[in-house]
Protein backbone atom coordinates (compact mmCIF):
# COMPACT_ATOMS: atom_id res chain seq x y z
CA UNK A 1 0.00 0.00 0.00
CA UNK A 2 1.49 3.36 -1.06
CA UNK A 3 1.37 6.12 1.53
CA UNK A 4 0.86 9.72 0.53
CA UNK A 5 2.97 12.48 2.01
CA UNK A 6 1.18 14.85 4.35
CA UNK A 7 1.14 18.56 3.41
CA UNK A 8 1.58 19.38 7.10
CA UNK A 9 4.82 19.26 9.12
CA UNK A 10 5.12 17.40 12.41
CA UNK A 11 5.30 19.78 15.38
CA UNK A 12 7.69 18.94 18.18
CA UNK A 13 8.31 22.13 20.16
CA UNK A 14 6.39 24.34 22.59
CA UNK A 15 3.28 26.42 21.92
CA UNK A 16 1.77 23.59 19.95
CA UNK A 17 -1.64 25.19 19.63
CA UNK A 18 -0.17 28.31 18.02
CA UNK A 19 2.12 26.27 15.78
CA UNK A 20 -0.77 24.07 14.72
CA UNK A 21 -2.83 27.15 13.93
CA UNK A 22 -0.04 28.68 11.85
CA UNK A 23 0.60 25.41 9.98
CA UNK A 24 -3.08 24.80 9.23
CA UNK A 25 -3.69 28.40 8.25
CA UNK A 26 -0.77 28.33 5.82
CA UNK A 27 -1.87 24.99 4.38
CA UNK A 28 -5.35 26.37 3.73
CA UNK A 29 -4.36 29.77 2.39
CA UNK A 30 -1.59 28.46 0.14
CA UNK A 31 -3.71 25.57 -1.14
CA UNK A 32 -2.05 22.51 0.43
CA UNK A 33 -5.46 21.87 2.00
CA UNK A 34 -7.90 22.59 -0.81
CA UNK A 35 -11.33 24.26 -0.52
CA UNK A 36 -13.90 21.76 0.69
CA UNK A 37 -11.28 19.43 2.19
CA UNK A 38 -12.50 17.64 5.32
CA UNK A 39 -10.58 18.66 8.44
CA UNK A 40 -10.63 15.31 10.21
CA UNK A 41 -9.27 15.43 13.75
CA UNK A 42 -7.63 11.99 13.78
CA UNK A 43 -5.65 12.51 10.58
CA UNK A 44 -4.65 16.10 11.29
CA UNK A 45 -3.61 15.40 14.89
CA UNK A 46 -1.47 12.51 13.65
CA UNK A 47 0.08 14.56 10.82
CA UNK A 48 0.97 17.40 13.18
CA UNK A 49 2.08 15.18 16.05
CA UNK A 50 -0.26 16.82 18.59
CA UNK A 51 -3.19 15.77 20.75
CA UNK A 52 -6.73 16.05 19.45
CA UNK A 53 -7.49 18.50 22.25
CA UNK A 54 -4.73 20.84 21.07
CA UNK A 55 -5.90 20.42 17.49
CA UNK A 56 -9.49 21.31 18.41
CA UNK A 57 -8.30 24.60 19.90
CA UNK A 58 -6.54 25.47 16.64
CA UNK A 59 -9.57 24.43 14.57
CA UNK A 60 -11.85 26.63 16.68
CA UNK A 61 -9.63 29.60 15.87
CA UNK A 62 -9.76 28.74 12.16
CA UNK A 63 -13.55 28.79 12.40
CA UNK A 64 -13.48 32.17 14.10
CA UNK A 65 -11.32 33.53 11.29
CA UNK A 66 -13.64 32.11 8.65
CA UNK A 67 -11.14 29.66 7.16
CA UNK A 68 -13.08 26.59 8.30
CA UNK A 69 -16.83 25.97 8.27
CA UNK A 70 -19.15 23.11 9.16
CA UNK A 71 -21.41 21.31 6.71
CA UNK A 72 -24.96 20.09 7.23
CA UNK A 73 -23.70 17.07 9.19
CA UNK A 74 -21.52 19.14 11.50
CA UNK A 75 -18.27 18.07 9.83
CA UNK A 76 -15.55 20.71 9.61
CA UNK A 77 -14.01 21.50 6.23
CA UNK A 78 -12.00 24.19 4.46
CA UNK A 79 -14.14 27.09 3.30
CA UNK A 80 -14.85 27.34 -0.41
CA UNK A 81 -14.90 30.87 -1.79
CA UNK A 82 -17.40 32.27 -4.25
CA UNK A 83 -17.96 35.73 -5.74
CA UNK A 84 -20.58 36.73 -3.19
CA UNK A 85 -18.42 35.74 -0.21
CA UNK A 86 -15.42 37.66 -1.52
CA UNK A 87 -17.43 40.72 -2.46
CA UNK A 88 -19.35 40.90 0.83
CA UNK A 89 -16.24 40.28 2.93
CA UNK A 90 -14.31 43.08 1.26
CA UNK A 91 -17.21 45.48 1.68
CA UNK A 92 -17.28 44.72 5.40
CA UNK A 93 -13.51 45.03 5.55
CA UNK A 94 -13.65 48.41 3.78
CA UNK A 95 -16.23 49.69 6.26
CA UNK A 96 -14.20 48.51 9.25
CA UNK A 97 -10.85 49.85 8.06
CA UNK A 98 -12.37 53.16 6.97
CA UNK A 99 -13.79 53.57 10.47
CA UNK A 100 -10.43 52.61 11.97
CA UNK A 101 -8.66 55.17 9.79
CA UNK A 102 -11.10 57.94 10.71
CA UNK A 103 -10.77 57.08 14.40
CA UNK A 104 -6.97 57.25 14.18
CA UNK A 105 -7.11 60.53 12.24
CA UNK A 106 -9.26 62.05 14.99
CA UNK A 107 -7.01 60.97 17.87
CA UNK A 108 -5.28 63.72 19.89
CA UNK A 109 -1.72 64.51 18.77
CA UNK A 110 0.43 62.15 20.90
CA UNK A 111 -1.99 59.22 20.55
CA UNK A 112 -2.15 59.68 16.79
CA UNK A 113 1.63 59.76 16.53
CA UNK A 114 1.87 56.51 18.50
CA UNK A 115 -0.67 54.90 16.18
CA UNK A 116 1.21 56.07 13.09
CA UNK A 117 4.49 54.86 14.57
CA UNK A 118 2.98 51.39 15.03
CA UNK A 119 1.86 51.37 11.39
CA UNK A 120 5.32 52.53 10.28
CA UNK A 121 6.86 49.61 12.18
CA UNK A 122 4.46 47.21 10.46
CA UNK A 123 5.55 48.68 7.12
CA UNK A 124 9.19 48.18 8.06
CA UNK A 125 8.52 44.51 8.74
CA UNK A 126 6.85 44.20 5.34
CA UNK A 127 9.87 45.82 3.69
CA UNK A 128 12.30 43.53 5.50
CA UNK A 129 10.64 40.38 4.14
CA UNK A 130 9.84 41.53 0.60
CA UNK A 131 12.30 38.91 -0.60
CA UNK A 132 10.70 36.21 1.54
CA UNK A 133 8.04 33.65 0.73
CA UNK A 134 4.65 34.77 -0.49
CA UNK A 135 3.03 33.39 2.66
CA UNK A 136 5.38 35.41 4.90
CA UNK A 137 4.57 38.53 2.91
CA UNK A 138 0.84 37.79 3.08
CA UNK A 139 0.98 37.43 6.86
CA UNK A 140 2.89 40.72 7.14
CA UNK A 141 0.16 42.31 5.03
CA UNK A 142 -2.52 40.94 7.34
CA UNK A 143 -0.58 42.16 10.38
CA UNK A 144 -0.42 45.68 8.94
CA UNK A 145 -4.19 45.80 8.57
CA UNK A 146 -4.69 44.22 11.99
CA UNK A 147 -2.45 46.94 13.42
CA UNK A 148 -4.59 49.59 11.71
CA UNK A 149 -7.65 48.24 13.50
CA UNK A 150 -5.86 47.61 16.80
CA UNK A 151 -4.36 51.08 17.19
CA UNK A 152 -7.77 52.65 16.58
CA UNK A 153 -8.55 51.48 20.12
CA UNK A 154 -11.96 50.15 19.06
CA UNK A 155 -12.10 46.59 20.44
CA UNK A 156 -15.43 45.56 18.82
CA UNK A 157 -14.06 46.76 15.48
CA UNK A 158 -10.89 44.69 15.90
CA UNK A 159 -12.83 41.57 16.92
CA UNK A 160 -15.13 41.91 13.92
CA UNK A 161 -12.15 42.38 11.62
CA UNK A 162 -10.55 39.22 13.00
CA UNK A 163 -13.66 37.26 12.00
CA UNK A 164 -13.16 38.11 8.32
CA UNK A 165 -9.36 37.93 8.30
CA UNK A 166 -9.29 34.32 7.13
CA UNK A 167 -11.50 35.00 4.10
CA UNK A 168 -9.35 38.05 3.31
CA UNK A 169 -6.25 35.84 3.27
CA UNK A 170 -7.90 33.30 0.97
CA UNK A 171 -9.31 36.02 -1.28
CA UNK A 172 -5.89 37.57 -1.89
CA UNK A 173 -4.60 34.19 -3.09
CA UNK A 174 -7.81 33.61 -5.09
CA UNK A 175 -6.64 36.16 -7.67
CA UNK A 176 -3.46 34.18 -8.35
CA UNK A 177 0.17 34.41 -7.27
CA UNK A 178 1.15 37.39 -9.44
CA UNK A 179 -1.79 39.51 -8.27
CA UNK A 180 -1.20 38.43 -4.69
CA UNK A 181 2.40 39.69 -4.84
CA UNK A 182 1.17 43.05 -6.12
CA UNK A 183 -1.46 43.32 -3.40
CA UNK A 184 0.99 42.70 -0.56
CA UNK A 185 3.52 45.24 -1.85
CA UNK A 186 4.87 47.78 0.63
CA UNK A 187 4.18 50.74 -1.68
CA UNK A 188 0.50 49.92 -1.77
CA UNK A 189 0.29 49.92 2.03
CA UNK A 190 2.26 53.13 2.37
CA UNK A 191 -0.75 54.81 0.74
CA UNK A 192 -2.70 54.13 3.95
CA UNK A 193 -0.21 55.93 6.20
CA UNK A 194 -0.07 58.82 3.72
CA UNK A 195 -3.86 59.14 3.87
CA UNK A 196 -3.75 59.16 7.67
CA UNK A 197 -1.09 61.86 7.76
CA UNK A 198 -2.85 63.97 5.15
CA UNK A 199 -6.35 63.54 6.69
CA UNK A 200 -8.26 64.53 3.53
CA UNK A 201 -11.92 65.49 3.77
CA UNK A 202 -12.81 62.34 1.83
CA UNK A 203 -10.69 60.06 4.02
CA UNK A 204 -13.35 57.34 4.33
CA UNK A 205 -13.97 57.32 0.58
CA UNK A 206 -10.27 57.02 -0.19
CA UNK A 207 -9.85 54.18 2.29
CA UNK A 208 -12.86 52.38 0.83
CA UNK A 209 -11.46 52.75 -2.68
CA UNK A 210 -8.07 51.49 -1.48
CA UNK A 211 -9.65 48.30 -0.13
CA UNK A 212 -12.23 47.65 -2.86
CA UNK A 213 -9.81 48.26 -5.75
CA UNK A 214 -8.46 44.77 -5.04
CA UNK A 215 -11.78 43.29 -6.19
CA UNK A 216 -10.89 44.24 -9.76
CA UNK A 217 -8.25 41.48 -9.64
CA UNK A 218 -10.98 38.88 -9.02
CA UNK A 219 -13.07 39.84 -12.05
CA UNK A 220 -16.22 39.92 -9.95
CA UNK A 221 -19.47 41.57 -11.04
CA UNK A 222 -20.16 43.96 -8.16
CA UNK A 223 -23.68 44.67 -9.40
CA UNK A 224 -24.90 41.09 -9.56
Amino acid sequence: MTSTASPLPSLQTQNLREQALVALREAIVMGALSPGAHLGEVRLASDLGISRGTLREALRQLQQEGLAVTDGRGRLHVRSLDARTIRDTFRVRAALESLAARTIADLPGPAKERALAALDRALEVMAEIEGGSLHERLEADVEFHRTLCRVSGNEPLLKTWEQVSGVVRMSIMYAGVDKARQNVAVARHREVTEILREVPSDLEARMTTHILDVLDDFELDLDE
